[in-house]
């Protein structure tokens, strides 16, 4: 072993650790090892120049290299380029774990690279992912003065026979319930993501919450392992210094100013009070304090005074109680022509949820690393345009938020599903926003899965909560608005149905949570939900699945050996049967079953038959040349007609065997005939050609 590197054993989890070797040049690295996976993470930090705003310069990057596993980049470049949906993932689940550890005030850029280098196929990449990044921090030499550093761990739980798993593998991962991902410092709580998972629709919030302590007091015997071993390779600290502004213009807005920015926080709409604060600025600058100052000031004091509402008031900006759900409205199928829609509209917060149902064509591929390519039939895909928070942007590429959004509305819905051979595609166009799109997003999804008559287990509803402290003193807000969220503690997200979660995640502002708030936000959110499921039950009533738009599917079993007809040589014969029904076909070949997926009934029942026909033994040596019939006329398309023969099968009628007028059409030629007579031309196998002989 490396004298640099250090060994952690964690349970069901052996870690090594090698603070010296590699990229020194950093304020901070680390090659995590795991079995046979290597994982670089570095740390740097630009200290001597701090950065103007109100915010932590904190940007995280997860990288995997495809030479991890052996493979070329996919792609006509052939090297790493856009980051995968996992990447942009596990780069927030790191930037929402150690950003908390950075107080007020820290104005330094730090940037956080983590590379996977060598993948074994087995180990947890975003666990050890994790654990790298803030290992790679907490001995890094950056550090605050006055303050102490801070060790921060991760676990993940899963559920397998009603026993918790710590740290599955990949194995017991596939057979698990539950997905919980915890990361903590000591017995401090900061971020959570879970989700259900192999159609276990919901865990009750006991199950839940049985986990969060179980992952505590994990979490904090790993800290104080890495602690222990991690204290001699220490760099001594920069002791960099927060910055601290000055709030000129506070005492002013205090003495002279709070009714207006009190009426500004409670009487007003969003738009409206982003104007009227724009207007208490103008008139700071008047009185001659500079513009900057004024914004800050403004801030300041609006998030003092709203928290003192919600703590010593008990009263929240828009007048609500602080467990009540801002009114619903909801609108099923308002997108005639879609297969299934809903608008679904919480206050200023609004999302158009579209569903599509395709096929087994239809689903996105996917290459997790080390892996063979898979594919995804269910998709929920979170936009949020410009103009539904009043801003003049362009539309453009899929940002990490968005990603993000739409991967926990997809993890809410996906267990409430039953099984199901067709693709699914969710779209949720936020329209306005205020607070909680993602929980509209879930909400709007499930309507609209119903609205496609999708078969489900359960309608489930999703709900934000959020957190305001003060020393012991606390109060938790359901259904919090943008002003909630961002003068708040907490952003808590949770979905589920009146009988458990499905998913949930939690960012956490103050640095931790206690069980006894996470309990609280539990049960405070399960009741919000159950009022939203039953507005939404109520909006579901009287609507029925429009068949007219939605595509026609059918499921037929047929022997596995009969397979290789329906594909035919160089799959001639399964294309030539999609193209001239216009309907996509999944063949099952482990189960022996054809899927089909049609627009129009008649393709639906033309492919079918055709393909029972394909497979049905016909003997073929009774057809031959000069053999006349009359024939129904099973499929007319622009080059010929398909016609039924005596004794099983279909023939080509092709249209130069009945005009030499290259202008023409077959149905031109055909009219409204149902039948026709024919003479066999050619028998070469399964393939019969016909010319007309009445026409």
């Amino acid at each position: 072993m490396n004298h640099n590197a250090v060994c952690v054993e964690l349970q069901n989890l052996s870690e090594s650790y090698d603070f010296r070797s590699v990229a020194q040049a950093s304020n901070g690295s680390v090659l995590y090892a795991s079995g046979g996976t290597r994982i670089l993470a570095s740390v740097c930090v630009q200290s001597k120049k701090v950065v103007e705003g109100d915010f932590i310069p904190l940007s995280v990057q997860y990288i995997q290299k495809a030479y991890a596993c052996g493979k070329f980049p996919s792609g006509f470049i052939k090297r790493e380029g856009k980051p995968n949906d996992f990447e942009i993932l596990t780069s927030r689940l790191i930037d929402r774990s150690l950003r908390p550890l950075f107080p007020k005030g820290f104005a330094y850029a730090t940037h956080i690279v983590v590379m996977v280098l060598s993948y074994d196929g087995k180990s947890d990449l975003a666990l050890g992912a994790l654990h790298a990044a803030a290992n790679a921090l907490y001995v890094s030499n950056i550090g605050i003065k006055g303050m102490p550093k801070m060790c921060v761990s991760a676990v993940r739980l899963g559920f397998v026979d009603e026993t918790f798993i710590i740290n599955p593998t990949k194995e017991q991962r596939a057979q698990s319930t539950l997905d919980l991902f915890v990361s903590g410092k000591d017995d401090e709580l900061l971020m959570i993501e879970m989700n259900t998972d192999n159609h276990t629709s919901v865990l009750a919030e006991s199950v839940v919450m049985e986990a969060l302590e179980i992952a505590k007091e994990r979490i904090k015997k790993d800290c104080a392992c890495f602690k222990e071993a991690f204290a001699p390779f220490i760099k001594p600290s920069l002791e960099l210094v927060l910055q601290e502004q000055d709030s000129k213009a506070l005492e002013f807005l205090q003495n002279s100013c709070a009714q207006l920015v009190k009426n500004a926080i409670t009487q007003a709409s969003k738009s409206e009070r982003a104007d009227f604060f724009d207007e208490i600025i103008a008139y700071l600058v008047a009185q001659g304090y500079e513009e900057e100052d004024a914004k800050y000031s403004l801030s300041v004091y609006k998030k003092s005074l709203m928290r003192e509402m919600v703590l010593q008031d008990r009263m929240r900006a828009d007048g609500r109680k602080l467990d009540e759900v801002r009114p619903i409205s909801i609108v099923m199928n308002p997108l005639p022509y879609a297969h299934g829609s809903a608008l679904f509209t919480r206050g200023q917060t609004q999302a158009l949820v579209v569903c599509t149902i395709g096929g087994d064509n239809d689903a996105q591929s996917i290459e997790p690393l080390g892996e063979a390519v898979k594919k995804d039939k269910f998709l929920f895909h979170y936009n949020f345009p410009g103009f539904s928070v009043g801003e003049a942007d362009m539309i453009g590429s899929v940002g990490r938020r968005e990603l993000g959004h739409g991967n926990l509305a997809r993890k809410a819905l996906r267990s409430s599903l039953k099984d199901s051979q067709s693709s699914i595609r969710l779209v949720s166009e936020i329209l306005e926003s205020n607070g909680s799109s993602s929980m509209a997003s879930v909400c709007g999804g499930s309507l609209a899965l119903q609205a496609c008559g999708v078969q489900m287990h359960t309608l489930i509803a999703g709900v934000a909560m959020g957190l305001v402290t003060q020393g012991e003193q606390y109060a938790i807000l359901t259904d919090i608005t943008g002003l909630e969220d961002h003068d708040g503690d907490m952003d808590f997200k949770v979905a589920g149905n009146e009988e458990g979660i499905s998913a949930l995640q939690m960012d956490i502002k103050l640095g931790g949570i206690s069980s006894e708030i996470l309990h609280d936000a539990l049960m405070q959110a399960k009741k919000a939900r159950a009022h939203i499921l039953h507005l939404m039950r109520e909006a579901l009533q009287g609507v029925e699945p429009n068949y007219d738009v939605l595509p026609k599917i059918t499921t037929f079993p047929v022997s596995v050996h009969k397979m290789v007809d329906i594909i035919g040589q160089g799959g001639k014969t399964i294309k030539g049967i999609i193209e001239r029904f216009n309907v996509s076909i999944d063949l099952d070949r482990e189960q022996g079953n054809v899927h089909i997926h049609a627009n129009t009934k008649e393709d639906l029942q033309g492919a079918k038959q055709y393909i029972l026909d394909l497979v049905r033994d016909v003997d073929f040596a009774k057809y031959h040349s000069g053999m006349q019939f009359s024939g129904k006329i099973k499929k007319v398309m622009d080059f010929g007609a398909f016609v039924e023969l005596p004794h099983g099968g279909d023939g080509l009628l092709h249209i130069s065997k009945c005009t030499s007028d290259k202008s023409k059409k077959m149905s031109e030629i055909l009219g409204q005939r149902q039948e026709i007579q024919c003479e066999i031309v050619s028998v070469n196998g399964q393939k019969v050609e016909l010319r007309a002989i009445d026409l």
